[in-house]
């Protein structure tokens, strides 16, 4: 093995080939269901037009009919919802962070990390890297039993992991990555937020109950202190954001912010939702609840197979969720220089370049903020619960009040 396998080049160059393949795969996939449903299920209207199989033939030979087409479609709740912005864009982005953790974290610490799987494949295999890794573990869970403790209660316990990812995914529903490009864009969006975060350290509470096993419930009480403790200094950081925003709706949250960020404004805010952000995903030096060196895993350890699977792909997406809500209430959501020309077919609008702009540094921003957050993995050790939970209650809330105090004075002075 060879320096150069670990240069930063060859780090990046692996997450771009990542993704183009994802691209690749979910295109070659996705197209045939779409014929197979287009030919056995009742045909779906969108633009008051029947999508069926003539039609698509038409959108190919004569694009002048297919834009409007492909443009209603991409507009459509339904897309929006299983595709862009919704889940399925927020399922992609967790892969590229568990793959991005994984590489960033082995060169952190000198080692070799996911390298080898792949390795005597097909050269456009070795790209990856270690990619293959994820897809062994992936075929691992999936074909693992689901094994389920004999004094269990059985429907709390498949339902806690279940749970986790429709809370996850109702937070994705929320978030804007451009004008007019969210699931729900409601004027509560703030409060639905706090709701749905108040889901977690209870589903985390009554999955290890369910268990009936001493170190799940040991780890789900720690969740429970640890997650309610922070989550008030979270909920404190983020009532600056509303004062000088005036208003609720994630999308004005934005706007509000044309002028300056509020990162610049309220920097203390963002500290402590950045800290408090970390506690809530159960991340390290907050992984309390999950010490496998005191009790094996946490609130986790009786769950096996893919109901352990969906509990982890609740918590990456929640991690895309909590980084994008930061960039939306402290960088500016989408915001940013145009920087792309307009796609058009013909004389019909597909992309403007505004909105092509705003979905790359949407991205940026939320995958540098991501990487933010995974960085103290690497490089520290986890805090006594003692101490955690002194700074939750006695700091951090103390710190927030201070920046709401910040945050009043810049409007009485007119400086917003």
């Amino acid at each position: 093995m060879t320096i150069e396998e670990f240069s930063f080049a060859n780090f990046i160059k692996s997450v771009l080939w990542l993704a183009f393949w994802i691209l690749t795969v979910v295109s070659l996939i996705g197209i045939p269901i779409l014929f197979i449903l287009l030919f056995y299920v009742e045909p779906p209207e969108i633009a008051g037009m029947k999508i069926t199989p003539y039609l698509l033939l038409t959108m190919i030979t004569n694009p002048q009919v297919g834009a409007p087409l492909i443009r209603a479609t991409l507009e459509s709740d339904f897309f929006k919802v299983a595709v862009f912005p919704g889940f399925g864009f927020a399922s992609i982005f967790a892969t590229l962070l568990i793959f991005t953790e994984r590489k960033l974290l082995a060169k952190m610490q000198i080692r070799v990390g996911p390298h080898y799987a792949g390795k005597e494949a097909l050269w456009w295999i070795r790209q990856f890297g270690g990619f293959p890794q994820l897809i062994a573990d992936l075929l691992k869970l999936i074909g693992k039993e689901i094994i389920i403790p004999a004094s269990a209660d059985k429907i709390i316990f498949l339902a806690a992991p279940v749970t986790m990812v429709v809370a996850s995914a109702g937070l994705v529903s929320l978030i804007p990555v451009g004008e007019n490009w969210v699931v729900a864009d409601i004027d509560v969006g703030l409060l639905v937020i706090f709701a749905l975060l108040g889901f977690f350290p209870l589903t985390a509470l009554l999955g290890s109950w369910a268990s009936n096993s001493k170190y799940p419930f040991i780890g789900g009480l720690r969740a429970l202190h640890q997650l309610v403790s922070y989550e008030i200094p979270l909920f404190l950081s983020i009532l600056g954001v509303v004062i000088l925003a005036g208003t609720l709706n994630l999308t004005g949250v934005v706007n509000a912010q044309s002028d300056i960020w509020f990162l610049f404004l309220l920097p203390i805010g963002a500290f402590i939702f950045f800290i408090t952000a970390l506690a809530e995903l159960e991340r390290i030096p907050f992984d309390i609840p999950e010490a496998e060196s005191e009790i094996v895993a946490g609130w986790l350890t009786e769950y096996s197979g893919m109901a352990y699977g969906l509990i982890q792909l609740a918590n990456y997406v929640k991690l895309y969720a909590l980084a994008a809500i930061f960039v939306t209430l402290f960088m500016g959501g989408w915001s940013g220089p145009t920087i792309f020309d307009s796609i058009y077919i013909f004389d019909s609008l597909v992309f403007s370049g505004e909105e092509l702009s705003s979905f790359l540094w949407f991205s940026i921003k939320t995958f540098g903020v991501a990487v933010l957050m995974i960085l103290p993995r690497g490089i520290n050790p986890r805090i006594r619960m003692d101490i955690l939970l002194r700074t939750g209650w006695a700091k951090l809330i103390a710190i927030s009040f201070i920046n709401i105090f910040i945050a009043v004075a810049l409007i009485y002075t007119g400086v917003v």
